[in-house]
């Protein structure tokens, strides 16, 4: 499977916390070409502002492979990380980091892009379209 593959199987996370009136952000995290970890936002839910796709995933993940480190995994999230979320993949020392949308106000690359481990690659706009566009519905739908 290929980036957009991937991102599609994101997409559907979203589409999960979209329909329980979460923020529609989904992630997985791939480890040798099989999804490992599958996360949606649940702050609401749970009550938590930590919460986030790539922190449940992440979790998810570590505990698949019984190690805190991600080293040889890929995350797919469709929205660009935060500082948090950054944070916690770059203590992950996870390979890689494959976004969809970018975060114009929270994204963690406004703050500091180095903030992932030194060895993470970063791929950001892949559907970003799609992953945008659910984003600006979700939040339409709140305004009204």
């Amino acid at each position: 499977m290929n980036h957009e593959q991937y991102m599609k199987m994101a997409l559907q996370e979203a589409h999960k916390a979209l329909e329980k009136n979460e923020v529609p952000i989904g992630a997985v995290i791939v480890c040798n070409n099989r999804i490992i970890a599958r996360g949606h936002n649940q702050t609401e839910m749970l009550k938590d502002v930590t919460a986030h796709a790539e922190i449940i995933a992440i979790t998810a993940a570590s505990n698949n492979l019984g190690s805190k480190y991600l080293t040889d995994c890929t995350i797919y999230v469709t929205l660009e990380p935060c500082v948090m979320c950054a944070g916690a993949l770059a203590w992950s020392q996870i390979s890689n980091v494959v976004f969809g949308a970018y975060d114009e106000k929270k994204g963690f690359t406004n703050t500091d892009p180095k903030i992932l481990h030194p060895k993470t690659t970063l791929t950001g706009g892949v559907l970003a379209d799609e992953c945008s566009e659910l984003l600006k519905e979700f939040f339409a739908r709140k305004r009204k």
